[in-house]
Formats: C-alpha cells, sequence, structure tokens
C-alpha cells in the first residue's frame, strides 16, 4: 500500500496528510513499480490503463492505494533483490511520486505547518522504499509457487467431492429405480 489516507507524516519542515478520496480523479492510466523511487533504472513492474495484462494492478480504496505486482524474480536479479529483502522485512514500506491539483495548508504562522492533499493528479510511480516518509505504507511478498500449489491442492479437494457426490446421486437414483 503505497498511498494511505489520514497518516500525518512530518516531512521536516512541514507535516503531510493525504485526504481521503484525494485520488477520486487521479490520472493512474500509466504508472511504473521502482525501488528507492530510482528512475535510472529499469521499472520492475508497470501498470498501463490497470489493465489485467499489466505487470502492477493499482486499487483505489477507502484506505488509499493498493497495489498488487508480478516480479520476474526468474528473469530479473532486481526483481529478485527486491523480493528477498521484503520476504526478510529489510524493506517494509512504500512511496510515491504524484502531482498535485488542491491542497490546503494549516497553521502556516507557526514554524512546522501541516499541508493537506486534497486532490491529487496523477500519480507518475510507486517505489518500494527503504525510508518511507509515510510510515503506515507497507509491502509484503507473497509467494507465488505456494498460492498455485494451494490452488491445486483445492480444485483436486473440490473435483473429488464432486465426483463423490455424483456417486451418491446415481445411487439414490438406482434406489428409487428399485423400489
Amino acid at each position: 500500500r503505497p498511498i494511505v489516507y489520514d497518516s500525518r507524516t512530518d516531512l521536516g519542515f512541514f507535516d503531510e496528510v493525504i485526504e481521503r478520496g484525494a485520488l477520486d480523479h487521479a490520472d493512474l492510466r500509466d504508472v511504473r513499480f521502482l525501488v528507492n523511487h530510482d528512475t535510472s533504472k529499469i521499472p520492475l513492474a508497470r501498470s498501463r490503463n490497470n489493465n489485467a495484462n499489466s505487470t502492477m494492478q493499482l486499487s483505489v480504496d477507502d484506505q488509499g492505494m493498493a497495489i498488487r505486482v508480478n516480479l520476474d524474480v526468474k528473469n530479473n536479479s532486481d526483481a529478485r533483490n527486491l523480493y528477498s529483502a521484503i520476504e526478510r522485512g529489510d524493506v517494509s514500506g512504500m512511496s510515491f511520486m504524484f502531482s498535485v491539483d488542491d491542497e490546503e495548508w494549516e497553521n502556516l504562522e507557526l514554524e512546522h505547518p501541516t499541508r493537506h492533499i486534497r486532490k491529487i493528479s496523477n500519480v507518475v510511480e510507486v517505489s518500494a522504499v527503504t525510508f518511507p516518509a509515510y510510515e503506515d505504507t507497507e509491502i509484503s511478498v507473497r509467494n507465488k509457487q505456494a498460492l498455485d500449489s494451494a490452488k491445486l491442492a483445492l480444485d483436486s479437494v473440490k473435483r473429488s467431492l464432486d465426483s463423490e457426490l455424483e456417486l451418491e446421486k446415481v445411487k439414490f437414483e438406482a434406489l428409487l429405480k428399485v423400489r
């Protein structure tokens, strides 16, 4: 989750809060997935129009933005390294690069004001980061092989149950014919 609504963070000279609904009209047509905002590196994934064929899917909900990334850990050493770092807990946060359409400042007369981001115009990239600005962001890994294996086991059990049910149905129909 690279974007979390209603979470205050200290950016040094001011606090910042992304307001609930700030992503409602944001342009999310082309978003890259990077590590530490390093635009000099090849993206590890990308969402184009958020379609199912993209290597990253985005979802905006009442908490902010969540993502699902398909990392190519088999063919990409950077993806493997990131996967390992996330799995170990060495990388546990996220960040994002964006443009603002509407903001409101609070307590400008103080040394440490607060910026409320009310409307984000676009999100350019999301990053797995070593030092997240927003501590409430999160990133985790899922083992695709374990998930695929669990799905196969579930399908096997379902087929077995379907076969048993079909057998019981045949027995029942045979009993009805005998009587």
